[in-house]
């Protein structure tokens, strides 16, 4: 029998890069008593959160919305538009990124992986260089995760596409914005994607459990045609059943009530409003880990992400001792470093459901932490967070001049 230790005092601060903290709000959503998913009150529930989710993708498109973590999300943009055999192009930016390889290998389709090192974007020329060279457009898709959960690196998902507009390729685009989806600016349409995929997890503030696919028209088309099995994960199923705000099979109820009280907050809030917090916290965070000396993973500052840090170790000191010793003392959970970076980087979370005061008692934690935990550094990176937090919070204030 699991037996859990006694919680200490005060709220435990969840600064993993996800699953978030989910805001009592939503919880109390989440808490209502389940209806009839072939009910009236029901139907309205799906076209509402159907409609809302088309607005924080900024899509005209349809949204399917699975029962499944982000992983699901991946492969239904791969087994409904692609066949046995196919080639898609996908960049190495990560750890999930890899994942979403290995995956298109599993089901059969032949992968050309952009090697990367970790620390970088996906690299638009590079990504041009090779669909210039496939003349006979054998590449069927090309694949790239907006935000890289493992690193924190955002690439640029307009660059790529007009990397392969300038190639000319009629390539299909995916995009995997899993931790990046309601924390940065996304634009499904504006950006030409062809497929989004996000889960409920991060940026949207709900436990796992719910996982999304934006589909442009060209996406469709494809799935007219391609050959890859499918049924649970099959458009068409789902569209059409939407299309009343209905599911072809049993959905997720509560968690859709958790989704339609989380779209409220980002709207009521305001989706430009809350990708400007974003960026606040994430550079109040960057510069306490300067401060400290620290080196930050992302190795160009343009690809800073807003959703999260990952921090380098110094030489001979382990990542995971440091959490370790952060967890015991203060109740913090900071992400872990993922296969190629296991022990050697933390991830420090500020998406979701954060304000200034908690980002300022999350750098608390960590700078405690390295203190306790004998990691060479410089002290006082919580006071330059606060001061950078202090005077954008005057900026803010300000009132507007004619």
């Amino acid at each position: 029998m699991l037996t859990l230790s006694a919680h200490p005092s005060g709220r435990h601060f969840l600064q993993i890069p996800g699953p978030t903290n989910v805001p009592e709000r939503i919880l109390r959503a989440i808490d209502n008593p389940t209806i009839d998913h072939r009910g009236p009150e029901f139907g309205a529930l799906g076209l509402s959160v159907l409609a809302g989710m088309k607005k924080v993708f900024k899509t005209q498109n349809p949204v399917v919305i699975y029962p499944a973590s982000g992983t699901g999300a991946w492969e239904a943009a791969l087994v409904n538009t692609l066949s046995p055999g196919d080639l898609v192009l996908m960049a190495e930016t990560g750890h999930f990124a890899t994942l979403w390889k290995k995956m298109a290998e599993r089901l059969g389709v032949r992968v050309q992986f952009l090697p990367g090192d970790w620390r970088r974007a996906a690299d638009p020329a590079d990504i041009e260089a090779h669909l210039r060279a496939d003349t006979t457009h054998e590449i069927k898709a090309v694949c790239v995760v907006h935000n890289e959960t493992a690193t924190g690196v955002t690439s640029d998902v307009k660059a790529v596409r007009d990397a392969i507009d300038r190639a000319g390729h009629p390539a299909l685009l995916m995009v995997d914005t899993i931790s990046s989806l309601g924390s940065i600016d996304y634009r499904h349409d504006e950006w030409g994607v062809d497929v989004t995929v996000a889960g409920s997890q991060k940026g949207l503030m709900l436990p796992p459990g719910l996982s999304f696919n934006a589909v442009s028209d060209k996406a469709l088309a494809a799935s007219e045609k391609n050959t890859l099995p499918r049924s649970f994960w099959d458009w068409h199923a789902m569209i059409a059943s939407n299309a009343t705000g209905y599911f072809p099979y049993t959905p997720s109820t509560n968690l859709l009530y958790g989704l339609h009280e989380a779209l409220d907050m980002l709207f009521t809030e305001g989706l430009e409003t809350v990708f400007a917090r974003h960026k606040r916290h994430a550079e109040a965070t960057r510069r306490a880990v300067r401060t400290w000396g620290l080196e930050i993973l992302c190795a160009d500052p343009e690809h800073y992400s807003p959703s999260l840090t990952a921090v380098m170790m110094p030489e001979g000191h382990g990542a995971d001792a440091f959490r370790n010793v952060v967890f015991e003392h203060f109740n913090m959970s900071l992400g872990q470093g993922l296969t190629k970076l296991k022990d050697r980087v933390f991830r420090i979370g500020h998406l979701g459901d954060l304000n200034d005061l908690t980002v300022c008692g999350t750098l608390a934690g960590v700078e405690m932490g390295l203190e306790l935990a004998h990691v060479p550094h410089k002290k006082g990176g919580v006071q330059v967070a606060m001061e950078y937090l202090a005077e954008q919070s005057e900026v803010r204030s300000r009132p507007l001049r004619g």
